[in-house]
């Protein structure tokens, strides 16, 4: 299995849990594919993006089950992080737990 993660809020969440689907948030939509992380990915993801916001969520994707499969392209220095063009199903989510991103994004700590 290869994991991928992606943090949101609760209510995104919930919105997915009812449809079967997560479409993205906002900047997703904005930029026409879900975003994920690596794990080595998620601390920086989450104190960049993420910190001080109430109610988040980190969901554990299995890649293997997403169709179409997540590529590969690069972001912020050139590294590659994993973007989906197409929803995720709820059904590819191994693990969902509640999250709490500081400055340092120290809750992540065990994610590398």
């Amino acid at each position: 299995m290869r994991r991928i993660y992606k943090i949101l809020s609760r209510s995104e969440w919930a919105v997915a849990e009812a449809e079967g689907l997560f479409r993205g948030s906002a900047v997703d939509l904005a930029d026409g594919y879900i975003h994920f992380s690596e794990a080595d990915q998620l601390r920086e993801t989450a104190r960049k993006h993420f910190a001080g916001r109430p109610d988040l969520l980190l969901v554990t994707i299995d890649a293997d089950r997403l169709d179409p499969q997540p590529v590969w392209e690069p972001s912020r220095g050139g590294a590659l992080f994993p973007h989906l063009y197409g929803p995720l199903p709820v059904a590819a989510a191994v693990e969902v737990r509640p999250l709490v991103v500081d400055a340092e994004a120290s809750a992540l700590a065990d994610f590398g």
